[in-house]
């Protein structure tokens, strides 16, 4: 990366892409345990499904920094472990394991094989795995193949073969399986088309009847190569080869998938040929033939069956009969083949089958579903077709076979898993008052599109909400014995009393209990064996278990103003500033300690952290003072109540806990020191176990009110409640062992503490306002919450109503029935009883049909109503492409909203009958729309922008100027400024960034005397734009289809020039360079994410956060670019990402610095992905690298953290 680059950015993702490419099953953990390993992009996630309680959750995510492709699950004979292979870009063929007591994945083998990159003859598109794991095949989309034969060496260890070559010249692969033959000869089947005679013919002749072939390759495992079997022709619209069970269990061979047809084909069997049932309806094209898109084979003791997908979702039964023998056995020939509608669940692009009966259905777009099954479909009276009434020769005719569709019999929904794919804008805005802004996006397609508003948060389980006589102060649980279980008591404190009550089947007061019930109480705990300690103003109470009570007074004049205390030591203030210690006797009793300590200020907090293992006594005593300190004093016997360290703090100390949390620096658990200021400040820092010395601070702004800190525990670890004016929690990541504070999705508490009864094992009591609380956090993995309202077609873009918290989203879907079509087809006379009814879409999509449009404007209101307000469909097979909310100063400054449509689209080549421009004034607040009136144009609008009181818009490659008239839009201004097709547009100023298609950006002018728009800069580079951003005056940060990020600058001298002279004669004059403007941008910063861009913008994400660029990619990925601040802080992270490269080299293979440069070498981007995995590596490696940097691994991690908090989560 070159150094001399003037502005750095590090780059971070927030929310890896949801999208699922590829899901594989098996038991990658060693155990009888299925878990399903995903693929999104370059990130590699294994799940852990739980069929006792039907949900999935996320064991481990790595991003292999290279494009995941394939990925295949293989077992060698007689191991129970499963070991994944992948097939990425980086040449190279990858095994790896999953390790479950380290919770990673482990490298076995990485054997290179070709060129890196996506190409058509390098392996890595297909890979097919030989059923009883002694070989795989990894395929290219032309010409190579290579089979590698896996096997174990004397240390039962996985060894792989140099690879065998099964190439065939000018071949194209279509689909490749591995057939189940038992332990024989390991056979691959393969769709292959051969173009040698095409390629020869220049009439096209042999192009039209050029066949598919079906090709078995047989690896000889005697001979050690790979022969070319067998091959036949098969239908040519084949796309799909599925394994049939072979060996014992079945016939063997494989099915073959087409349009309109599933065929069985099998070297020593005959073919037999089913049809894939059409959907009947009044709304249903009956011509309409079908294609299989996903399908999954199940085996079960002595049964097997199929589950296959259509585009629509259907999910359609097939079954294999065999012939018998005399005794009922089936002989391994087929009879027949059987196929039957099952049930309907979203386009899938993988479906996996799992052995404890649960459907997994990674989506194509929309949220992933797990479902459970039912039953099998056996019993009901679906029509069956067999391959007996059809015939085996594409050619021939043959009658459709037909279905109705229905809601869900044999498969029930049990988890909806979030997934914002596709994404396809993104807003970030404050529109609730909160501390941190939310982010808005629109993603999904067809009737399963959802709008969705995203939260930094954890979600928040809610037991019990019930009101209290008054307000109290505070509250805690105990235990009666030391060796109970479950919480017997909560103790609620008011300002002139105190109320216990028990847990049991239901809460109740309870007074014989010893407690001290006509004063507050300041603590409550249970002491040594089965003593309990109450602790108040005028002194402490020690309840014995024979109810016997021993007080300990206050001397006159004092009283108590803060307490603490574990299960032996008791630590009191008095109003004096006077430290009184006592602890716990053999006898049980509290022991006084002779001295009392005198502070310089008054006290305002105290700690004293839980009491070790196998230790009598916690060694420290935390000691806040209103002088802005907090004094760490020695409990060794030795040397009772020594200062040992002192912290100076920028504000009093309003709350102190000492607790030991598992660390990622050390591996082990440290001992930190938490501290809350009254100026809502959390510090945390190490103190440490031998000196009580006070080291690597970190802090987070919690809100404005003073903050107050609760020991905890969630999912078994120690974390920490931070109360403030939101609820925090302070806990260690489940996968990095890094801490975390997160915010709580809940209303603000004002004090809290631990609560475990059986009807709730593990949850936390709260208090507020008058209102006493019961909640549990179950997941710690995301800490992003969505909430998502329904919208009816795929949303294209949409905008915010600059006063109001409202969105408009416009919605079009292509080959979609549209509203009044379907209505005068369910109206018309022919209906057929039991034709008319109407599915809900969001199960079954929408009716199809070719070249027709549906599309229509919603109003969105995501606060109050959390639901859409207006639908306003579009007629005419018009298709809405275009938004803005625009303010016309020739309407005294009315903000009106601007959709822009097309008629009669054809996506690809782009063409269009008309466009129109429709202006909608605001009602309501802008709770309703109200059409204005509409101007055609000749292309759709493409880009629209409100523009110094008028109408910017991008229609074609023309940039025109509107104002409002009455009865349409009247044009201004226009001029050519881009060569393609406008797609974005910004604006500051008279300065219009305008993005084309396919040609980056050009900067243009307005200049108003002479009414002219004028390009002066534009790109050397041709990048096709999705979506722009102006970052300051000169310079755009923007995204490409290909999936690079980058920076643009225009030269300061051209910029200035510009804005000169009120006429823009000289521009017009300048002389043009290579047929462009007279001067060219500067590329400041690029790199490449792997997801494509469709929004960015500079924005901040927490509160009193940094300005940084936010962007949003397709497959559900949030990231950020955060700009450095000092040159220092690049070299460190420069020097740290070179080291990472070396140590932690990508899992899969792929260079990173090469990966990171896909299209164009890496500029002025740190990788912030690849620093974070920092602290993931071994202890030898972290201090290696830190030795190098010349820092403690502690100061690394803690710079690594802090380039994330501060400026998002």
């Amino acid at each position: 990366m070159a150094t001399t680059s003037s502005m750095f950015m590090y780059s971070l993702t927030i929310q890896p892409p949801t999208a699922i490419t590829q899901a594989i099953l098996g038991q990658f953990a060693g155990t009888k345990e299925q878990q399903i390993v995903t693929a999104s992009g370059s990130r590699l996630t294994i799940h852990r499904p739980d069929p006792t309680q039907g949900k999935i959750s996320t064991i481990l995510s790595q991003d292999v920094f290279g494009i995941i492709r394939t990925l295949a699950a293989f077992r060698l004979a007689g191991s129970s472990k499963d070991y994944i292979i992948i097939g990425s870009d980086s040449g190279r063929i990858t095994i790896i394991e999953y390790v479950p007591a380290q919770n990673r994945f482990n490298r076995l083998h990485l054997e290179t094989f070709g060129k890196s990159g996506i190409r058509r003859v390098i392996p890595g598109q297909y890979l097919a795995v030989d059923p009883k794991g002694r070989a795989c095949l990894i395929a290219s989309a032309e010409k190579n193949k290579l089979v590698y034969v896996l096997n174990r060496n004397a240390q039962a260890e996985l060894t792989i073969s140099s690879p065998l070559e099964a190439h065939k010249p000018q071949t194209l692969v279509f689909a490749l399986v591995g057939l189940d033959v038992g332990y024989e000869n390991p056979v691959f089947a393969v769709l292959e088309v051969d173009y040698t005679e095409c390629d020869q013919d220049p009439t096209g002749q042999a192009f039209q009847e050029v066949e598919k072939s079906l090709v078995y390759y047989e690896l000889d495992l005697g001979l050690n190569h790979v022969v070319r079997k067998w091959s036949d022709p098969v239908d040519r619209t084949a796309n799909m080869l599925l394994q049939v069970p072979g060996g014992g269990d079945g016939p063997s061979g494989v099915l073959v998938c087409g349009l309109d047809n599933i065929t069985y084909r099998h070297s020593s069997q005959d073919a037999f040929r089913v049809p894939i049932p059409r959907r009947r309806g009044v709304t249903e094209n009956p011509e309409r033939k079908r294609c299989i898109t996903a399908g999954v084979m199940h085996k079960m003791r002595g049964a097997f069956f199929f589950l296959l997908q259509s585009e629509d979702g259907d999910l359609f039964k097939v079954t294999i009969d065999m012939v018998e023998d005399d005794n009922g056995q089936p002989t391994g020939e087929v009879k027949k083949l059987k196929i039957k509608y099952f049930d309907t669940v979203p386009i899938a692009s993988t479906l996996c089958i799992l052995k404890s009966g649960f459907l997994f259905v990674a989506s194509e777009a929309g949220n992933h579903h797990f479902y459970q099954f039912e039953k099998l479909g056996d019993d009901d009276n679906e029509v069956e077709y067999d391959s007996d009434s059809f015939p085996t020769d594409p050619t021939e005719p043959y009658t459709p076979a037909y279905f109705h569709p229905r809601s869900s019999e044999n498969v029930n929904l049990v988890e909806s898993i979030d997934s914002m794919n596709p994404q396809l804008d993104c807003k970030v805005a404050n529109l609730t008052d909160e501390d941190a802004p939310q982010i808005y996006s629109i993603c999904g397609s067809g009737a399963r599109s959802s709008f969705r508003m995203l939260r930094h948060g954890l979600e928040v389980n809610d037991i019990v909400d019930s009101e209290l006589p008054s307000v109290p102060a505070a509250v805690w649980t105990t235990k009666i014995t030391r060796h109970d279980e479950f919480d017997a008591y909560i103790v609620l404190s008011f300002d002139n009393g105190t109320l216990v009550l028990s847990i049991g089947e239901t809460v109740e007061e309870v007074t014989d209990t010893g407690f001290l019930s006509s004063a507050s109480t300041l603590a409550v705990q249970q002491l040594g064996e089965d003593a309990l300690i109450q602790v108040h103003p005028k002194g402490i109470r020690h309840i014995r278990a024979d109810r016997r009570v021993n007080e300990w007074p206050v001397p006159q004049h004092r009283s108590i103003v803060a307490a603490t205390t574990n299960e032996r030591q008791v630590a009191v203030a008095l109003s004096s500033g006077e430290i009184v210690y006592f602890e716990m006797d053999t006898d049980g009793s509290l022991a006084e300690y002779d001295e009392k300590r005198e502070m310089s200020g008054t006290v305002t907090c105290l700690s004293l952290g839980e009491v070790p293992e196998g230790r009598v006594r916690s060694q420290f005593l935390a000691v806040g003072c209103d002088d802005s300190t907090v004094r760490i004093l020695s409990l060794d016997p030795d040397s009772t109540l020594e200062n040992k360290s002192v912290q100076a703090l920028t504000s009093a100390p309003s709350a102190l806990s000492i607790m030991s949390m598992p660390d990622s620096t050390s591996g082990g658990s440290t001992l930190y020191l938490h501290i809350g200021l009254y100026s809502g400040v959390y510090l945390r820092t190490v103190l440490d176990e031998i000196t009580g010395e006070l080291s690597d601070t970190r802090t987070r702004f919690l809100g404005p009110k003073p903050a107050k800190l609760f020991k905890v525990s969630v999912k078994g670890e120690p974390a920490v409640l931070a109360l403030s004016s939101r609820s925090w929690l302070g806990y260690s990541d489940p996968q990095t062992k890094n801490f975390m504070l997160t915010p709580l999705s809940y209303v603000p508490l004002e004090w809290g503490s631990n609560f475990s009864s059986e009807q709730c094992t593990e949850g936390m009591v709260g208090i507020q306002g008058q209102n006493l609380r019961i909640f549990s956090i179950e997941k710690l993995g995301s800490n992003l919450l969505q909430q998502s309202i329904p919208l009816t077609y795929t949303p294209r873009k949409f905008v915010r109503h600059p006063e109001y918290p409202l969105f408009y989203t416009i919605e079009s879907d292509n080959n979609t029935l549209s509203v009044e079509t379907k209505h005068k087809l369910l109206n018309s006379q022919t209906v057929v009883n039991g034709d008319g009814v109407i599915l809900p879409p969001e199960e079954f999509g929408y009716p199809r049909a070719q070249g027709h449009w549906a599309s229509c404007i919603h109003v969105v209101d995501p606060i109050n109503a959390k639901s859409t307000l207006q639908q306003i469909d579009l007629t005419d097979n018009e298709a809405a492409t275009a938004i803005a909310a625009v303010s016309f100063s020739s309407q005294n400054d009315e903000t009106f909203l601007v959709v822009g449509t097309g008629k009669d689209i054809t996506v690809s080549p782009r063409s269009s009958s008309a466009g129109f421009v429709y202006i909608y004034r605001f009602l309501e607040d802008g709770k309703e729309l109200e059409f204005i009136h509409k101007t055609k144009t000749e292309q759709p609008p493409s880009a629209l922008l409100g523009f110094q009181g008028r109408l910017l818009a991008g229609i074609g490659n023309e940039l025109r100027i509107y104002d409002l008239g009455l009865k349409q839009l009247l044009r201004k201004c226009q001029a050519q400024v881009v060569p393609n097709l406008i797609v974005g547009l910004q604006t500051q100023g008279s300065r219009i960034i305008v993005s084309d298609v396919q040609e980056s950006v050009v900067y243009a002018v307005y200049k108003y005397q002479d009414n002219r728009l004028i390009a002066f800069v534009d790109d050397v580079v041709a990048r096709w734009a999705t979506c722009t951003a102006m970052v300051d005056y000169e310079t755009v940060a923007g995204g490409d289809k290909f999936g690079n990020l980058w920076l643009l600058r225009c030269p300061q001298k051209a910029s200035e020039e510009a804005d000169e002279d009120a006429s823009g004669a000289h521009l017009i004059h300048e002389r043009q360079y290579l047929q462009g403007a007279p001067n060219r941008l500067a590329l400041m910063c690029h790199f490449y994410p792997q997801d494509i861009p469709t929004s960015i913008q500079k924005t901040q994400l927490v509160a009193g956060g940094r300005d940084i660029l936010v962007w949003t990619g397709l497959q559900g990925t949030l990231g950020i670019l955060v700009p450095f601040v000092s040159r220092e802080d690049v070299d460190f992270f420069q020097t740290l990402e070179q080291h990472l490269r070396g140590e932690d080299a990508p899992l899969a293979g792929r260079d990173h610095l090469i990966y990171r440069s896909y299209y164009v070498p890496v500029k002025g981007v740190i990788d912030g992905d690849l620093c974070e995995r920092y602290s993931l590596l071994p202890n030898d490696k972290k201090q290696m690298i830190a030795g190098e940097l010349d820092r403690s691994v502690r100061e690394i991690e803690r710079k690594i953290s802090d380039m994330r908090t501060r400026v998002a989560y």
